[in-house]
């Protein structure tokens, strides 16, 4: 399994199922009565007391034989709309976010992913490798719907600009068997920046916003994968 080929076939997918669950999540107009299935349509199984939002898991799916992970690209998209309305809020053509800004400003989220990610997961004892294996285990991510309050534009003005809150994303996570292929969870989870007060916009205070609810998705996956190995070891 080559990871150009696993992403090539399944990030279309990703974005419109998360797309009707985050829908459903944030109170979008929806069919009265409407709610998760228990089951979805691969027949995962909706968990319950999760520490995400939502989560979906394979039945008998343990976690327990996974020492290591591959981590694919991180793909990334911004809230329906985001750019054109950020550009509009604009007094002058200096602030705005032109699609070179907007491309960049997703390159650099997914980078941040991985790093933040790897870094994580190989201090609580998960290498992160290239390669597939029996005892690794493959996450495909995607940060959808991510809203930038005040994106630091390189051509911007010298203006100082303060805001409550940085912004924020959704994570749709997919786990796999790397060798198999076989989907066995998907967890899907909205953030958002919430600092105890009003702080300046930069380049600088945006990647910290965006590292702690990184880091914060990290430690909850690390943490999970340390429990199951904890109590397969019984």
């Amino acid at each position: 399994m080559s990871r150009n080929m696993f992403s090539r076939v399944t990030v279309p997918a990703t974005k419109a199922l998360a797309g009707i669950l985050v829908a459903m999540l944030v109170g979008a107009p929806a069919v009265a009565g409407d709610k998760l299935p228990e089951v979805d349509s691969d027949g995962l199984h909706l968990a319950k007391n999760s520490k995400v939002r939502i989560a979906y898991v394979k039945p008998g799916a343990t976690f327990a034989e996974y020492r290591r992970v591959m981590l694919l690209d991180c793909y990334v998209d911004f809230v329906e709309d985001w750019q054109r309305d950020y550009n509009m809020s604009q007094l002058g053509l200096s602030g705005r976010v032109s699609d070179k800004d907007a491309e960049r400003i997703k390159k650099d989220l997914a980078a941040e992913f991985r790093k933040v990610f790897t870094d994580e997961l190989t201090k609580k004892g998960y290498p992160v490798v290239e390669e597939p294996a029996p005892d690794v285990l493959l996450l495909r991510p995607a940060l959808l719907n991510v809203d930038v309050t005040a994106p630091d534009i390189l051509s911007a003005s010298r203006t100082r600009t303060f805001v409550e809150s940085a912004g924020a994303m959704t994570l749709y996570m997919e786990l796999y068997d790397a060798t198999t292929e076989t989907l066995l969870a998907r967890v899907i989870d909205p953030q958002a920046d919430d600092p105890a007060w009003a702080q300046r916009a930069d380049r600088v205070t945006n990647k910290a916003a965006a590292d702690r609810i990184l880091r914060d998705w990290a430690e909850v996956l690390t943490k999970r994968l340390g429990e199951v190995s904890e109590a397969a070891s019984k």
